[in-house]
Parts: C-alpha cells; structure tokens; sequence
C-alpha cells in the first residue's frame, strides 16, 4: 500500500471536523472531502487544513461516498466519516502497510475495530463493543452500495483484519442522537419501499421490546452503565420508528 487517499463527506461537520482531519493526517497521501451545502465552516476548515474540497449535492450516503472514492488519486482508499477519529495505533499499524507494498497484491481491503463513544463513555457491549467494518480498500477491487443509508463496501478478494481502532463520536448528546434517528429513519423507510418490504403494525409494537432487551440484556449493554442503558433504548426507537415510518410512507402510496 505505497499511497493512500483518505476520503470524507462531510454537512455542517464544524464541531467535529479538525479532530478528525488531525487524525487522518499522519497517514494520507491526500485527503479528499465532498461536502453536500454545509452553510458553516466546514468547506473552509477543510481547506485551510490542506484538503481537496469537491462539492456535490447529497443524494443517499453509499452513492456520495462512492463519488468520494471516485475522485481519490490512489487506488487504495480509507472512508473516514467526520465523526471518526483514526487511533494512534490504527496510525501506526497503517504506517507500517505504507512500508509494504506487497500488501496490495495479497488483499482487497481491510476490516478496521470500532468503538463507539457515547455520552462520554467508550462502549464496551450494547451491540456495539465488537464491531468490525470494512473501511479500507482496494478501490479497483471493490464499491460501495448504493443504499440510502447504512451504505456498505463490497469487494472482490480477501480481506484482512487490523487490531488498531476507529473511535467514533457519532452523537453529541441526546438529542442530537434523536436528530439522526429521526433522519435515518426515514431514510431506511425510504430504502424498504424500494424494495417493496411491508410490516404489519404489531410488528411495531413487538420491535421496541424485542430490540430493547436483545441490546440492554443479550448484549450486555447493562455492563455500560447509564450510557448503556440509554443506547439500549434509543436504538429500540430506531428500530420501531423504522417500521412505523415505512407502513406511514406505503399507506400514503
């Protein structure tokens, strides 16, 4: 991996940017970043931190992304979102790929560790404790999906696994948690009515338990204290807000 492109797209990111910028630095070659209309400073951090800053109107986060990927000068790319940092050993672990080429002729991408930081605690259960997600790639072995949101990475190869992680600062506070659950949600809907998915509104209904007591319980998210708790139920929203929006959307239809 002889040159690596970090790519980004960013909206009103002001808060959060330059902490993931500073991040990313030590190990790109460049770092690109499609902004879709922020109407703060976002555009203009990123430029004066040396980014190459391509607007484009937003149309669903894989499509966006895969437009970052696209206009990356390397073949190898890292997607980093603004709310991510990149950890000192994750920038130790990729330093030392750099020195390798050969690392490019034996995968197609790598999975990266994630923490999440929520309400000032890092999580270690509540279904998100171990997760693993393809950031990495070899982009002429690999794309994104075009999902509305929950986009993914698929490639055609072998993929590696680093021990070094991603911290993510996905919420502010609560209620910029609800903000997102309220967008994403919608969004999802979005995507079930593409595909024709229908639920009956007892499904609804069943959701939020079922959901609350496999995150809180089965994960082990009462381990995470308080922020467990409050992760727990908030994604048992998401999860019953997601079916209630869609049946809304179909009835409309």
């Amino acid at each position: 991996m002889p040159s690596l492109s970090v790519v980004i797209i960013t909206h009103n990111e002001e808060k959060v940017i330059l902490r993931c910028l500073k991040s990313a630095k030590p190990i790109a070659d460049e770092i690109v970043v499609v902004d879709s209309g922020s109407t703060d400073q976002t555009a203009a951090l990123c430029r004066e931190s040396g980014c190459r800053v391509i607007p484009r109107m937003f149309d669903g986060y894989g499509k966006q992304k895969q437009f970052a990927v696209d206009q990356a000068a390397n073949d190898w790319v890292f997607s980093l979102d603004a709310d991510e940092v990149v950890t000192p050993e994750l920038q130790q672990e990729i330093l030392n790929m750099k020195l390798n080429p050969e690392t490019e002729m034996t995968v197609a991408g790598f999975r990266v560790p994630f923490s999440l930081c929520f309400m000032g605690k890092v999580l270690n259960h509540s279904g998100v404790g171990s997760e693993y997600h393809l950031r990495i790639f070899n982009r002429n072995l690999g794309k994104f999906t075009q999902a509305p949101v929950h986009e993914g990475i698929e490639v055609n190869g072998r993929l590696g696994t680093l021990k070094g992680k991603i911290i993510h600062y996905s919420y502010r506070d609560i209620s910029h948690h609800i903000e997102k659950i309220n967008t994403y949600t919608s969004r999802a809907a979005e995507g079930y009515m593409v595909k024709k998915r229908s639920f009956s509104k007892l499904w609804v209904a069943i959701k939020f338990p079922t959901s609350f007591i496999s995150f809180y319980f089965i994960k082990l998210g009462i381990l995470d204290g308080y922020p467990g708790f409050m992760w727990s139920f908030l994604a048992a929203v998401y999860a019953s807000l997601k079916i209630a929006k869609t049946i809304e959307l179909k009835n409309r239809t």
